[in-house]
C-alpha cells in the first residue's frame, strides 16, 4: 500500500480572517458613515443653538448614527437572508 503525503496548509487565525474579511471594511465604513450622517442630523437641528456645546449630545447622536450604519450592513435583509 502506498499512501500520499497529506499537505496541510495553515489557515490564518480566526480573528485576523475576519478583520480582513470584505463584510467587515462594508461595516466600518458603513458605520462611519453612518456616524457622519448622525452628527450632521444633529449639527443641522440642534447643534448650532448655543446650549448644544455639550459633547454628550453629539457623541450620543455618533453613536445613533453608527449603529444605524452597522444595522443596514448586518441586518438579515441586508445579507439576503430576509423572510417574506
Amino acid at each position: 500500500m502506498e499512501f500520499k503525503k497529506l499537505e496541510i496548509k495553515k489557515e490564518p487565525q480566526t480573528l485576523k480572517r475576519w478583520f480582513q474579511s470584505a463584510q467587515f471594511r462594508r461595516t466600518l465604513k458603513a458605520i462611519g458613515i453612518g456616524m457622519a450622517a448622525g452628527l450632521l442630523y444633529f449639527y443641522l437641528t440642534e447643534g448650532r443653538q448655543a446650549h448644544a456645546l455639550l459633547v454628550a449630545d453629539w457623541v450620543k447622536s455618533a453613536l445613533i448614527g453608527g449603529f444605524f450604519g452597522f444595522w443596514f450592513t448586518n441586518s438579515p435583509c441586508a445579507r439576503g437572508n430576509c423572510q417574506r
